[in-house]
């Protein structure tokens, strides 16, 4: 069969977008240059894989588990199962923290703790965009973890490694702190996709949603250096809660909470007044 075909065939069960990336990535080039190889012939094999990746979508499997990878911040990133999908807001917050950064710690060498790291995919953007940094990624999960490092070795990013219950088991003290900790409230309604998939642990933030903030925030200060800065992903909702927490632990320090392209409040940062 030619490529044209298969990509008749794929959009023919799932959504066209996804028939083409899932060709795209069995054939090594991305979505746009199946348009420059429409009559190429494909081997049996490629053929096969990718028909069972079809019946992987068409059982409603995320296309980013399916094709076993993800684009962030311009790092392809191994995702499945164990870990949570990485998503474009949070590249947002990667990309405001650089921007704290640069403005609190001009000579950028800093020590970075990365709570709930997942696959890894905050920690290692920022460990790429400010190579002066030292990194710790943090999880709870050991299958997370697993995950972040199969990441940092094929991305050859030198950074270290903690299972731990946020700061729980940290030692010594960081001038960062970033997080995107779970923050769904136990009893929110989520995509069916996203519920039946993505590991619960990286989701769920307790009954308000709010439990990893207040566990970070309450235990922070043992970890903080005394020029510092503390960046997290929020619920869109959860802005006021997480000041009023954050304010509760820490004295005299500015908050700043930053919207995502949508518009939504997303992302709040905490430094020194």
């Amino acid at each position: 069969m030619k490529v044209e075909d298969l990509i008749v065939l794929g959009k023919g069960k799932v959504h066209s977008d996804f028939a083409k990336m899932l060709l795209a990535d069995l054939l090594g080039m991305n979505s746009l240059e199946l348009l420059f190889h429409l009559d190429d012939e494909v081997g049996e094999e490629i053929q096969e894989e990718y028909r069972k990746k079809l019946s992987l979508l068409m059982e409603k499997k995320p296309v980013q588990y399916v094709i076993g990878n993800v684009s962030f911040c311009g790092l392809p990133l191994k995702v499945d199962s164990r870990v949570l999908i990485p998503r474009f807001e949070t590249e947002e917050l990667v990309e405001n923290t650089v921007l704290f950064i640069e403005q609190i710690f001009p000579d950028n060498r800093i020590n970075i703790v990365d709570l709930g790291c997942g696959s890894g995919a905050i920690g290692l953007a920022l460990k790429k965009k400010i190579p002066s940094s030292s990194v710790l990624l943090v999880d709870i999960s050991k299958d997370a973890l697993e995950v972040a490092q199969e990441n940092a070795k094929s991305l050859e990013l030198n950074v270290a490694f903690l299972q731990s219950d946020m700061l729980e088991k940290v030692e010594g003290k960081f001038d960062v702190i970033v997080s995107n900790p779970p923050y769904i409230r136990e009893d929110e309604k989520i995509e069916d996709i996203v519920r039946e998939n993505e590991p619960h642990l990286a989701l769920y933030g307790g009954k308000d949603g709010l439990d990893c903030y207040r566990k970070i925030l309450s235990t922070c200060k043992k970890n903080l250096k005394e020029k510092f800065l503390i960046a997290f992903e929020i619920g869109y909702l959860q802005k006021e809660e997480i000041e009023k927490i954050a304010r509760e632990y820490l004295e005299n320090v500015e908050i700043v909470c930053k919207k995502d392209l949508g518009g939504k409040d997303r992302m709040i940062f905490i430094y020194p007044a």
